[in-house]
């Protein structure tokens, strides 16, 4: 990129609108560079105390142009008039001048190599010319400027970001690979099962038999134990008609069997009364 130096001095202006109602303006101009694809660069005068209508400055400033953009007539100068005040700035009028022109006009004569002044009258912001703007220029040489490198591409929102995996090329982890460093806390790894077939019956699932049936309760463990119902009792005096019976009959038996045969009728008579108090459900 080829650039060149523009040096202005702004020396004076005259016959400027007066936009102060009822005191004198203290004015200042504010010089810009449009146009150039580096950017706007823009310089301002000291304020001109009570200088009215008819500032003096006599301000040098120094500007780097694009020769390209330049002389195919994209850049402007530019001089912005306006009137310092306590309440608010108010601005009186403008010049704008190609740049183009300024270097054809610095071009004539002996090369653009000293300094040349010039004059242009200052419109008003209702767009009508009113008051004169002095200033002196001069261009410097050509010089070659590297252009700065573009900036990167910002990142889309949402746009997927390219991760590597631990100990791979281009991981910033710094473990190697192959797994030489234990996993981070937290980490589960899931492991093969071990090999069937060896003849060892499959383990029972939890909390069952190898029956398939739910264990018995355990004591203490919220269950109420089981009651069995119990039959009625005997009475006391059923229970020992029988056991006198029987010890009678394992006498009948065991004697010699020679008894009176109405001794015999009386024990089958008491026998029976016995047995029907002592069972009836």
């Amino acid at each position: 990129m080829e650039c060149r130096t523009l040096d202005i001095n702004i020396k004076r202006a005259k016959g400027l609108k007066n936009v102060n109602l009822f005191s004198t303006m203290d004015v200042y101009a504010v010089v810009s560079i449009s146009g150039d694809p580096r950017g706007k660069s823009k310089q301002k005068t000291p304020v001109a105390k009570d200088g009215g209508t008819d500032p003096h400055w006599n301000y040098p400033m120094k500007f780097t142009i694009d020769e390209a953009a330049a002389q195919s007539n994209r850049l402007n100068l530019k001089i912005k008039l306006v009137s310092d005040r306590s309440l608010g700035d108010k601005k009186i009028g403008k010049v704008i001048v190609p740049i183009k022109q300024l270097l054809d006009e610095s071009a004539k004569g002996d090369e653009g190599k000293s300094e040349r002044t010039a004059t242009f009258g200052v419109r008003t912001m209702s767009g009508k010319e009113k008051g004169t703007v002095e200033f002196s220029y001069k261009f410097g040489e050509k010089y070659t400027v590297q252009a700065p490198p573009p900036p990167p591409p910002a990142m889309k929102s949402g746009e997927p970001v390219t991760a590597y995996p631990q100990g791979y090329p281009g991981s910033s982890s710094g473990y190697p690979a192959g797994g030489a460093y234990p996993p981070a806390p937290g980490t589960a790894y899931a492991y093969p099962p071990p090999p069937q077939g060896y003849g060892y019956p499959p383990p029972p699932q939890a909390g069952y038999a190898y029956g398939g049936y739910p264990p018995p309760p355990q004591p203490g463990y919220g269950y109420a134990p089981v009651h069995q119902p119990q039959r009625p009792q005997k009475s006391g005096f059923g229970g020992m008609a029988l056991g006198a019976g029987a010890g009678l009959l394992g006498g009948l038996l065991i004697g010699d069997m020679i008894s009176d045969v109405g001794e015999v009728a009386a024990y089958d008579a008491g026998y029976d009364a016995g047995f029907g108090d002592g069972f009836d459900f």
